[in-house]
């Protein structure tokens, strides 16, 4: 390579413009907004949003709905799971604009009057979380899982419950909790029973 940093010999180097001359005169125009109304929670809400922006971000940075949670932001663990339209969705991988219209419930909106959503319940009975972080994607996926109807067994809860990652290990009484409040049969439990409060060997 020449001294001077060309790649061969008789190329005159590339010299990179100072940055105040390559915006001199450059206006960045302002990103367009599209209106959208997204019914949360039994509320609606009217935002005006780039094209961009993922519903989790709608949720947490912009209606200070903070319950869903940023995890992997790759849709891989699960903790930013709501309904929409009553089905389980990543909220971190898809556009709030395509949600324009739907009825979307997060973690914060499954009490009524004070009173615990039964999965919510049933995770506290069944000791179904430790930190808590991934806490309310659990819920919300166990919620979706039971109005889908597929899972008939506890083995059909564990695979359907898959995509939502515990850090802490608590799979098996989250599949107590799950298996509860569908109305399951755990076999899983009576071959190897978990107590509530206690941690697995």
């Amino acid at each position: 390579m020449h001294p001077d940093g060309c790649p061969s010999p008789g190329v005159a180097p590339v010299r990179a413009q100072p940055f105040a001359i390559i915006q001199k005169g450059f206006t960045m125009p302002a990103p367009e907004r599209h209106p959208l109304t997204l019914r949360i929670n039994g509320r609606d809400h009217q935002l005006e949003l780039e094209a961009w922006v993922t519903l989790l971000d709608v949720l947490r940075e912009r209606l200070q709905l903070t319950g869903s949670k940023k995890g992997c932001d790759h849709g891989q663990c699960g903790a930013c799971t709501v309904l929409v339209d009553g089905r389980r969705i990543n909220s971190c991988m898809t556009l709030a604009v395509m949600q324009n219209g739907r009825e979307i419930t997060t973690i914060e909106g499954l009490a009524e009057d004070g009173k615990l959503h039964p999965v919510q319940q049933a995770f506290v009975d069944n000791d179904a979380f430790q930190c808590g972080y991934c806490t309310p994607g659990q819920i919300c996926s166990a919620v979706g899982l039971i109005n889908e109807g597929h899972a008939k067994t506890a083995a059909e809860v564990r695979e359907l419950m898959s995509g939502n990652v515990c850090r802490c290990g608590a799979y098996p009484q989250i599949r107590m909790a799950v298996c509860k409040a569908a109305g399951i049969e755990d076999q899983d439990n009576a071959v190897r029973p978990v107590v509530p409060g206690t941690v697995p060997a």
